[in-house]
This record gives structure tokens, sequence and C-alpha cells, in this order.
């Protein structure tokens, strides 16, 4: 089977090497083909490992495929760890990223850059591969690094707007902050373990669990927690929690394809996956559970409540992303690691559904983003209007749609656990519910209910996209539908994961959920007497009377609500902070360093001031060298009495 395991990660990778630095010779039609043929046999071995993994119950996978050096008898390898977690991601990973290639065609026909995208996303493909396949953190870094750098690519990849390269120059920025937590936790594994295989470490781990660390003398802490913490550190740059979250609304500034890429399969799962993978650890650290719950019920609300101002259609469903992936950290800080991973997958397919019907809405209106120069859409553009309701239906987690079940599993969760925090967290997500539905029906309304307000020369060319656009979203519509339906009691309450995630029994909150759980339809008419889903009504019924029934409504609310406006659209300063302080801040400090240390030290002390120096010295010397003859002899003569004479006035 290794022969399997390199097939899924090296196809992609030889579809974006031969797109990447052989386009210009096989044409813009050879590096699509090139680079979906390698995701698409990735794609097929995936389905076929997860048949085998978890259909037919195959023992999982745990080898190293060669040696890259070995250091202090410290063993750093390449190798793959494939196990029921291992099995749903790549098969998530494959079939999302085939459909944005897919799609991709349709979208970027024109774009003068075109063999070139097509070799950035095959090779993110392969780096997110890499990362979730790996069994080692050597693997696991590279991978976490290599979708950092290409997200970084691929979000500037209109290079020559300002905007792109502000936009990647801060994420690549503020994920080295993520990075830098994220390097030092894993330096802290191998200092204190000695290995950097997940097997070994997560054998250890327990002997190490009540180990301290001091950092400041008189202060000790656990060494399960600083681990954790700092591991979670980068899991919060990598999938954007409060306050790393900044760079994600921005990635806007990369085309559509990529936008959903990142938000649905790739980049910001990867801090999802690794804290999950990391069960074994976490679950040895009740404060870095609380501290991940508080961080992911304040991302959940706080940036779910900046979707509601926004009216870029992409940066909407962006903000949503920021939401969501709150929910997903509020299920990791309960233990709820299976709930998490869930709603990871039903999330991937929604969102992905989401910004590709977006992009479809972009392609007919001309590029044209403002949601408030769209309108009235839904008959000019049926197939990305029902697919688009698709996915805010399992958004908001309407009843019997995928992302009902992995929402409500969340919260549910999140209610029966005791750990500090669950309170607060719980009631976060609890009006983030309704905060969800208000800006996705928003959405929804203005772009494709009410009046046009689309210029009346776009107008006359409306049309639906073509089949290249239309197909991936009905591709993804079906699973955003379905799937939560079919893995909800295997997932969740049954042994879908085996061995591949980790819990205490007294963190078991899943495991207390699945002794009331009566399948499918229990879980929906359950769900149907419970607040999430009265909140979900709720907040489409105010979002019907703001934007359709009474559209004045929103500008009297604005004008009454002016601060708290005005906050939400600050994005609570953090933006500001960052531009003044971190970034700005660090561009001052540099400005400082090269004042006192280039200019002052190295250029006027060390280069300039040695070369003064030696000047003023030659200056003086050259008086002796007068090229008179008896100066010489009196010199000579002066020497020898002094040579002669140091003897005799030594004694």
């Amino acid at each position: 089977m290794e022969q399997v395991y390199l097939g899924i990660v090296l196809a992609p990778l030889f579809g974006a090497v031969l797109a990447g630095l052989f386009g210009r010779y096989i044409g813009r039609s050879g590096s699509h083909w090139v680079t979906i043929a390698g995701v698409a046999v990735s794609f097929a071995l995936s389905l076929l490992v997860f048949k085998q993994i978890i259909i037919d119950g195959a023992a999982p996978f745990n080898g190293a495929i060669y040696t890259w050096m070995v250091s202090d008898g410290i063993k750093f390898e390449i190798g793959f760890l494939v196990d029921q977690l291992t099995a749903l991601m790549i098969v998530v990973v494959t079939f999302v990223s085939l459909m944005v290639h897919i799609y991709t065609i349709g979208y970027m026909h024109d774009d003068p850059g075109y063999q070139r995208f097509f070799s950035y996303i095959a090779l993110f493909t392969f780096s997110m591969l890499m990362l979730v396949m790996s069994n080692n953190f050597l693997q696991l870094f590279f991978g976490w690094e290599a979708v950092g750098l290409v997200s970084y690519l691929l979000i500037g990849f209109w290079f020559q707007r300002e905007s792109a390269i502000y936009a990647n120059l801060k994420a690549f920025l503020v994920n080295r902050v993520g990075d830098l937590g994220f390097l030092l936790g894993i330096a802290v594994i191998l200092m204190h373990f000695n290995t950097l295989d997940y097997a070994q470490i997560f054998k250890m781990a327990p002997h190490l669990a009540h180990e301290t660390v001091t950092f400041i003398p008189g202060y000790e802490w656990s060494l399960m927690t600083v681990i954790c913490i700092l591991l979670f550190i980068g899991a919060m740059g990598k999938s954007a929690q409060v306050p790393l979250h900044v760079w994600l609304p921005d990635s806007m500034e990369g085309p559509t394809p990529i936008s959903a890429l990142i938000h649905a399969a790739t980049m910001v799962t990867a801090g999802i996956f690794m804290v999950a993978r990391m069960s074994p650890l976490f679950e040895l650290s009740e404060t870095a559970l609380s501290f991940m719950m508080l961080i992911g019920a304040v991302t959940a609300l706080s940036m779910g409540l900046l979707g509601i101002v926004q009216n870029d259609i992409k940066r909407v469903v962006a903000y949503s992303t920021l939401s969501q992936l709150g929910y997903m950290t509020v299920a990791l800080g309960a233990s709820a690691y299976a709930g998490a991973i869930f709603h990871l997958m039903t999330h991937a397919f929604f969102k992905a559904l989401l910004f590709l019907a977006a992009g479809s809405v972009i392609i007919a209106l001309h590029h044209e983003q403002d949601i408030r120069k769209m309108g009235a859409l839904k008959n000019h553009l049926p197939i990305t209007y029902w697919t688009f309701l698709i996915g805010t239906l399992a958004l908001i987690g309407f009843p019997g749609f995928s992302g009902f079940f992995s929402k409500d599993a969340i919260i549910e969760a999140v209610y029966e656990s005791t750990l500090p925090g669950a309170g607060m967290a719980y009631a976060a997500v609890m009006i983030g519910v309704f905060v969800t539905a208000l800006y996705s029906f928003r959405l929804l309304f203005l772009v494709f209910h009410g009046e046009s307000r689309v210029d009346a020369h776009t107008r006359k060319h409306l049309h639906e996209s073509p089949w290249v656009v239309t197909v991936p979203l009905i591709a993804l519509a079906i699973p955003s539908v379905i799937m939560g339906a079919i893995h909800a009691g295997p997932m969740l309450f049954h042994d879908f994961f085996g061995k591949a995630i980790f819990v205490l029994p007294q963190h078991d909150v899943l495991a207390h959920m699945g002794r009331e759980y009566q399948g499918v339809m229990g879980f929906v008419l359950h769900g149907l007497i419970e607040p999430p889903v009265w909140l979900a009504f709720a907040g489409i019924a105010t979002a019907w009377w703001c934007y359709i029934k009474h559209p004045e409504i929103p500008a009297v609310v604005m004008s009454r609500c002016a601060t708290l406006y005005r906050i939400l659209c600050n994005k609570y300063g953090f933006d500001d902070f960052n531009d003044t302080v971190f970034a700005g801040g660090g561009r001052r400090f540099g400005r400082l360093l090269w004042q006192v240390g280039d200019v002052t030290v190295v250029d006027g002390v060390m280069v300039n001031g040695t070369a003064r120096g030696i000047g003023w010295f030659s200056s003086v010397v050259r008086h002796v060298q007068t090229g008179y003859l008896y100066h010489y002899a009196f010199a000579i003569i002066i020497g020898l009495v002094l040579m002669l004479g140091w003897p005799l006035l030594s004694q």
C-alpha cells in the first residue's frame, strides 16, 4: 500500500510541476488537464484507502518511507500515518480540490496567469496531503509551512494589485506569529521526548503528564500545558482564531477558486486537524482545553457579527468561515474532537459550494462583488441560486442538511462539558446561531431576491455560468445535503475514528450524548424542539423582515446604533492595531535599528569611523617620513642608543 500512499501525494505534485515548469509548452488546456488528472488520481486512490480503512476495517498504516537524517540518535523521517482520521481528511481534501480545479477552467478562462494558477492550486493540494498524512512533526511542519507558502502565492496571485500584495504580506506575517509558537512547541516536544514520531510521543505522554518546566524562577508550568498552548498558537494562525484572524478576510484578494480551497479544505482546516491529531496530548491539559474553548467562542460570535455589516459577497462568506472555525475550535476545547472533524467535513462541502456559487455570481456580473449592486438574480442564475440556497441552509444548520447535524452536535457537546469556560462558550455559540442565520439570509436576499440593483447594461446580458462552473456546484450541493445524515451516527457516537482520536472518559461528552442517540430521524425531531433551530428560524425571519419586507429598517438601525456600526465596520480595531502597532511598530522599530545600528554604528563608527581614524593616523605618521637622510641617520642613532642603554636602565 505504500505505493498507493505515495501516489496520493505525488500525483498532484506531478501535475503542479508540469504546469509550472512546462506550462508554456503544453498550453492552457494541457496545464489544466495534467493538474486535474493528478488530483483525480489522488481522489480515486483516496477513495480506495477510505474503503479499506473505514468500510473494510483494515489495520491503519504507520511507517517511514525514508530517513532524511539521523542526528544524535534522533531520526528525521518522511513517513505516513494512514488511519481513520487520515482516510477521511484525504477524501475531503482531494474531492473539494478536484471540484475547484474543474471550476477554475471557467472562472480563470481569460486570465493571463492561467497555467501558473493551476500549478499553484495543485501544489496546494500536495502540501495539504503531506500535512494530513504525516506520522511525525518534521513532515507535519513541512506541510504546515508549504500550505502557508502557497497561500501567500495565491492570495497575491494578481500581484499587479497593491491590495493583493498587502493581503499576502499580511497573511505571511500573521502566520509567522502563529508558526513561531508552533515551532517552539515542537522544540519543547523534541527536548523532552527526544523524538518527533507521533506514536512514540503519544505512548510516552501519560508518563510526562505531571512534569513541570520553569521559565521564570519560582514559577512552574505544566509541561503538557506549555506544549499544547504553543501548538494551539500555531493552530490559531492557520485556522484564523482571534486575534490571529486578521489575514483571512483579506485573503479574498485572491481569485475565488483559491478562496474556496483555502476556506474549505486546505489552509484553515490544518489547525483543526492538527489539534484533533494531537488529542492524546491535549487531553492531558484541561487548561489548554479551556483556553481553546474560550478562544473559539470569542471567534465564533465576534466574527459572525462582522458578517452582518459586510457588503462584499466574498467577505460575507469569509467571515462565516471565521465563525464556523470558532465552532470547530470550541468543539476541540470541549474534547468533542470527532464533532470538530465532523463539522470540518460538512463545512468543507457547503463552504466550497458557497464560495464557488459566489464566484458564479461575480462572473455573471462582470466581476462586481458589492451586494448593494445586485438583487433579483434568482431567475437569471437558477442553478447558482438553488445551489447557493442549499449551501446557506447547510451553513445555518437547517434541519436535515449536513450543517444541522454537525453544528447541533457541537452546541450540545459544549452544553455537556464541565470544563471551565463551558458556560460562556455555550452562550456564545447559541447567540452565534441567530447571527449566522441573519447574515447568511441577508446575503441571499440581497443577491437573489428583492428589487434588481444591477446596472441596465449588465442586466441585459445576464445568463447562467457555463457547465464547468455549474457542475462543481451541483457536485458539492449533494454532500452538503446528505453527508451529515449519513455520517452523524458513525462519526459522533460510534467508533468511526477508532484509536485515531483519544478522549479521557471524564471528558467524553460525545459518549454521554450517544446514550440518548436514536438515529437520524430522532436527531432531527429532537433538534426541532431545541433552541438552536428556533434561533436559526428567528435569524431567517429577521433577515426577511429587514431586507425584503421593510428594506428601510437597516438604514434606521445603522443611524441609531452608529457607534456600534462603526465598531463593526472597523472590525473591532484589529486592522488598525495591526497597521499601527504590529506592522507599523515593526517598521518603526526597523527604521530605529537601521538608524542606530546601520547608519550610526556600522556606517558611522565601523566603516566611516575606521576610515577617518586611519586618515588621521596617516596624516600624523607621514610627517615622520621627510625624505632627508640626516633625519633618518639621527633616528637610527637615537634608536641604537636606546637599545644599548636599556639593559643599564632596567638595572
